[in-house]
């Protein structure tokens, strides 16, 4: 589906953040591994979400929608039921790395995973070489991609060090880890989103952070009645970045996720000249806290200067660097972002995706072997921005056409379905 975004107005008005993707992927994952009910507030109804609650009915959970909620009942940390059929995480990256972490937990059972073409181009041996050290066993179509096949044992505790910042790898590893001997540590070599372990606090799950170790304690069962998703902060991203380059706008963002380990891409825009005002979460250091705050965010269009972004920076805001190369586009100066080779193994290679879609729009941006590096040249002239089927690419080309001279055309705008069903509505009714 090609949609064509012309040149804005001011976008003024209030939004609601969409519900949190990644801690609605974690939420129910985590209260199907409860044997009594556990009520998901806000839950996030799109393509990906979809997937996860599929995947854990075929696990044997029950999952029904109630007008307080989605409440989801599973069957135990170690009672996943086995199926003949693959399992089917869609385009679900994260669903896809996450779920092995339990079905390596669930000793003499076997459980095939798939996806669509998409899926079937992301390794996944980040997740199986811990889960094998652990004892289960993963075979991997050419010995890292899906459809890939898990082998559930009675896991050992492992200390293991990420050669990459990775939530999703880091989570695997932690709930494999509640079923496994003893203590299981991950150590990260810079911090990344900490959902997983606050759902885990929140279920009386002993989990520790000690610096850049993370432990999680064998455990019985978890005790957990509810847990609320906050506004999804990767999603308002984008209507956040079109109040800040298109000129006069002004804007109210509520319900937004504030957790410091997801506003990575807020304080780039701060350090850019973005005026932005609300309460976000400061880094909580060791402490792990087991709910996530929330914040009401006012911006307004702001004149930009470009940044350098280091590879530090980079998993706290891994999911928006293609909204940092078009905001380099309008600032002034040069922006440079390092450190980012994690892109190129996303739903699309984002790298290759971003230069040529913004190159074809008027962007003088060059790719890096980590990240890339644009010259801003105070807009962009607009043209037709191919989607690749990743719905982040879609709508940084959406955001584009409002922000550009002569609008943008869209081409595959449907791939925002995945993660933010709304988007375009949203945008319209700013306008």
């Amino acid at each position: 589906m090609n949609v064509r975004f012309e040149p804005a107005g001011p976008l003024r008005g209030q939004l609601t953040a969409p519900p949190d993707k990644s801690i609605s992927h974690r939420a129910a994952l985590l209260a199907a591994m409860h044997d009594e009910p556990v009520r998901v507030e806000n839950y996030l109804d799109a393509a990906d979400t979809r997937s996860t609650l599929d995947a854990l009915r075929s696990l044997g959970a029950l999952v029904e929608q109630r007008p307080d909620g989605l409440v989801v009942r599973g069957s135990g940390l170690r009672e996943a039921r086995e199926g003949h059929d693959p399992i089917d995480v869609g385009n679900a990256g994260t669903l896809m790395r996450l779920l092995p972490g339990w079905l390596a937990a669930q000793a003499g059972r076997t459980y095939t995973l798939d996806g669509d073409a998409s899926i079937r181009r992301r390794p996944i041996d980040r997740v199986a070489d811990p889960l094998r050290l652990m004892g289960a066993q993963v075979d991997a179509t050419r010995e890292r991609y899906p459809p890939f096949v898990v082998r559930g044992a009675r896991l050992r505790s492992i200390a293991y060090e990420l050669p990459v910042a990775s939530a999703q790898v880091k989570s695997c590893v932690l709930l494999a880890g509640l079923v496994a001997s003893g203590v299981t540590t991950v150590t990260e070599p810079a911090p990344s989103r900490d959902h997983t372990e606050r759902i885990l606090r929140a279920a009386a799950v002993p989990v520790h952070r000690n610096g850049r170790h993370v432990t999680v304690t064998n455990t019985d069962e978890l005790e957990l009645e509810t847990v609320r998703v906050p506004g999804d902060s990767s999603s308002a991203a984008f209507p956040i970045t079109a109040a800040l380059l298109v000129a006069r706008s002004k804007i109210v963002v509520g319900d937004l996720g504030a957790n410091w380990t997801r506003t990575g891409y807020l304080r780039i825009l701060e350090r850019m000249g973005g005026v932005l005002v609300g309460e976000l979460e400061e880094p909580t250091g060791d402490d792990i806290p087991p709910v996530e705050p929330v914040t009401e965010l006012d911006v307004r269009a702001s004149p930009l200067a470009g940044t350098v972004v280091e590879a530090d920076e980079v998993p706290l805001a891994i999911d928006e660097l293609p909204l940092v190369a078009l905001v380099g586009c309008f600032a002034e100066g040069e922006t440079v972002v390092h450190g980012a080779q994690e892109l190129r193994v996303k739903e699309s290679d984002r790298i290759a995706g971003v230069v040529e879609g913004l190159s074809g729009l008027g962007a003088r941006i060059e790719a890096t072997e980590d990240g890339f590096a644009v010259t801003g040249t105070g807009g962009l002239r607009g043209g037709r921005l191919d989607a690749r089927g990743d719905h982040r690419l879609a709508m940084v080309g959406a955001v584009a056409g409002l922000a550009s001279r002569e609008g943008v055309e869209v081409v595959g705008m449907e791939a925002a379905e995945v993660s933010y069903p709304g988007f375009a509505e949203d945008l319209r009714t700013l306008l």
